[in-house]
This record gives structure tokens, C-alpha cells and sequence, in this order.
């Protein structure tokens, strides 16, 4: 809230995973933004799990570090949750009536739509305009969530020293930064279907957009998890020498490419094949999708995108949002490069604050 309704300068994005905590600060530069801030920080094992967050004070303790870490100034965060943790509908409502009016005519129908008690569930909602032929009428997505899931972040940034400004949800948050993409995209996306693919430690999630708009949402169990695992278990490392030799190759023998990478790869490629099939067979008004763009931890390893493209015969390439952003003295440009495509969610929650 603000005595003049100015918008906010800068904002933080705070991406909560399975294996780290990143935080990002974004500050309006001209029509752009800059990189204020970043730090990534692990955070303890088991802490979250299936998108859980299982130790809320381990998780904002790891978010106090990456905030001390950063030097950020910035205390409203925006975090998410994963798709697979809400209800999405989108409901057909009578037009002209105010959001007041939506948020009643929701409650009492609510129970045909959230299978949920609602005095345990957060909701909200967004017109999206008019429904096509039909006069008087509009488009409303509702967004619905278990109560807990939205307490146990907001917990956790307050455990860390931050106040929560919003509580987002993934894919729409991969549908907010592809906007950092379309220097990558055909056309700038305009008329073009891009599949963005962002695989962390767990999960991988495809958003593929058509016009910059999300118009297919999957996420599927699969991540750089796998590959440490497999690591461990063939060279017989700790978890935390299987994370070092995954990006580095040190400490494993001659051929490990051959024996653990070019598999897990192989894998990955399946993965966003699955992905797209279904895609095209769920929404084959679209047709076939023009670019890949992958995110995600996974994304940094060597190769990966021109595999993809070899084998799937569709353009890929790794994301890179800030390509065109300065950056601030108090962002680490080593860390940046090297972290970027993991960036995503963070990236476009900030952007969600600097709305």
C-alpha cells in the first residue's frame, strides 16, 4: 500500500526448491530492468519435498542467508506455488459485475468447482474478458489453493526476514518471464508457439505459449536429482561429491559421459517429446511448436539443447532472460551467467512485484 500509488522500484522473486533457495531483485531501469541482486543458497535436505515445505524454519533460514548474501535492501517478496498444488477453472460469469460481486458469486458456487471446505482454501480470480459469441458474458480463471500451502511460504519468509507481497503460481509465472525470452523467440513471439521446459532438481514443467500466452501446462517427475542419484550410486560418493562431480566431472573415472550424461540426457530428450506429444494431441489447433527453450538447473549442463534439437528436429536453445540487462555491482556477473536458466521462476516473480 502506498500514500500515492506509486509502483514498487524493485522487487524480489523468491524461488523455493527441492534443493535451493534463489533469490532475485529486479529494478525498473528505463522501459527495461536491472539485476539488482542474486544469491542462491542450498537448503537442507528433506526440507521440501514434492513442492512440501516440510521444515518451515530451515527454509527461512536459508532464505535469511541468501538475503544476507545478496545485499538486498528489498524486504516484499514474491514466491509460488506449483501447479501442481492448485485448481485452475476457468468459469463462464454474467458481465459488468464487480470483483465484490465475483469474489460472492464464486463463494457460493465454489463447491462445484474446489473439492475443497472453503474456509480451508485461498482463492482468487482474474476476468479474462469477453466469452467468444456469447453476449453479456466473461471469462473468470479461478485459482485455488489449500490454505496451508500458501501458509507455509509465507512462514518461511517471515522466518527469513520477509514480508510476502504476493503468492503466485508457477506456470504463470513462466508465462510472466518468458517476456525476459523474446529475444529468443521467433518473431518475438508474436503468432509463434514456444515450449519453454524448466527442469530443476524433482520436476520438470512445460509451458508452451502461443502468442506469449500459456496455452499448455504438464509437469512431469524427472530432474537433476536423477542424475546425482545415479552418480552416488555408481562411484559410490556422498550426495554432496556427486553434486560437485555433476557439474565440474571431477573425481569420476574416464567415460562417465558415456556410462551417466549422455543417458540422462537421452532421457531428458524423451521427457520433452512426451511433453510435446500430448501437447499436440490435446490442442492441435496450434499446431507444431516453432522453439524450444529450456530452463532450469538442468539446462546448464553441456550439450543438453543440441541434443534436444538433433533429435526432436525443432530449434532449442538454453534460456538467457537478462541477456540484455545491465547488471548491479551487488550481483556476482560469474554467478549470474552460470545460474541463469535456473532463474526463471525467480525472475518472474520479480517481475511479478514491479507490476
Amino acid at each position: 500500500m502506498g500514500f500515492l500509488n506509486r509502483k514498487p522500484t524493485s522487487a524480489l522473486g523468491i524461488d523455493i526448491s527441492t534443493s535451493a533457495i534463489k533469490l532475485l531483485e529486479l529494478r525498473r531501469q528505463g522501459k527495461g530492468y536491472r539485476v539488482e541482486s542474486y544469491a542462491a543458497v542450498p537448503v537442507a535436505d528433506d526440507a521440501v519435498v514434492d513442492h512440501q515445505i516440510k521444515e518451515i524454519q530451515a527454509v527461512g533460514e536459508a532464505i535469511g542467508k541468501a538475503l544476507k548474501k545478496s545485499r538486498s535492501k528489498t524486504r516484499q517478496a514474491a514466491v509460488a506455488l506449483a501447479g501442481s498444488q492448485v485448481i485452475s477453472k476457468t468459469l463462464t460469469m454474467p458481465a459488468g459485475l464487480s470483483d465484490d460481486e465475483l469474489e460472492q458469486q464464486i463463494a457460493i458456487e465454489a463447491d462445484h468447482y474446489i473439492p475443497f471446505p472453503l474456509d480451508e482454501v485461498n482463492f482468487d480470480f482474474e476476468e479474462l474478458g469477453p466469452v467468444p459469441g456469447e453476449d453479456g458474458q466473461v471469462e473468470v480463471l479461478l485459482v485455488a489453493s489449500r490454505t496451508e500451502q500458501v501458509d507455509q511460504r509465507v512462514a518461511s519468509l517471515e522466518v527469513g526476514g520477509l514480508m510476502p507481497y504476493v503468492v503466485d503460481v508457477e506456470p504463470y509465472v513462466m508465462e510472466n518471464a518468458a517476456q525476459l525470452l523474446k529475444h529468443q523467440m521467433p518473431n518475438n513471439g508474436d503468432g509463434a508457439t514456444v515450449a519453454l521446459f524448466d527442469v530443476g532438481a524433482t520436476t520438470a514443467s512445460a509451458t508452451i505459449l502461443h502468442d506469449l500466452k500459456a496455452v499448455y501446462t504438464r509437469e512431469q517427475v524427472f530432474g537433476g536429482r536423477q542424475l546425482t542419484d545415479e552418480i552416488m550410486d555408481r562411484y559410490n560418493l556422498t550426495f554432496a561429491e556427486a553434486g560437485l562431480a555433476k557439474k565440474t566431472g571431477e573425481g569420476l573415472p574416464h567415460g562417465y559421459e558415456q556410462e551417466v550424461i549422455q543417458p540422462f540426457i537421452a532421457d531428458l530428450v524423451q521427457v520433452v517429446n512426451r511433453a510435446l506429444q500430448l501437447f499436440y494431441s490435446a490442442t492441435p489447433r496450434y499446431g507444431k511448436v516453432d522453439k524450444i527453450i529450456l530452463a532450469g538447473g538442468v539446462a546448464t549442463m553441456a550439450g543438453v539443447a543440441e541434443m534436444v534439437e538433433e533429435h526432436l528436429d525443432v530449434p532449442c536453445e538454453v534460456a538467457h532472460p537478462f541477456q540484455d540487462m545491465q547488471v548491479s555491482t551487488h550481483a556476482n556477473p560469474n554467478a549470474l551467467e552460470r545460474d541463469m536458466p535456473a532463474l526463471m521462476i525467480a525472475a518472474g516473480l520479480a517481475l511479478r512485484g514491479l507490476e
